[in-house]
């Protein structure tokens, strides 16, 4: 069976642009990754990830924007 592992070592990640300094709830993204984009929490920079498929999360940001 194929490894279905994403390797975000060196991923490079950038915050939400309403991210503040007082703790909000605030997600980062990782660019980069051909047909993927990985998700974390930005208070939980260790934690877990979400891997979205970037069709998908190209038309979550779509829905978000309207």
């Amino acid at each position: 069976m194929a490894s279905t592992q994403i390797d975000l070592s060196a991923a490079v990640w950038r915050k939400s642009s309403y991210s503040n300094g007082s703790g909000g709830d605030c997600v980062e993204v990782a660019d980069g990754l051909p047909g993927a984009v990985p998700v974390r929490d930005s208070k939980r920079r260790h934690g877990p990830v979400i891997v979205v498929p970037a069709g998908a999360w190209a038309a979550f940001v779509t829905a978000v924007k309207a």
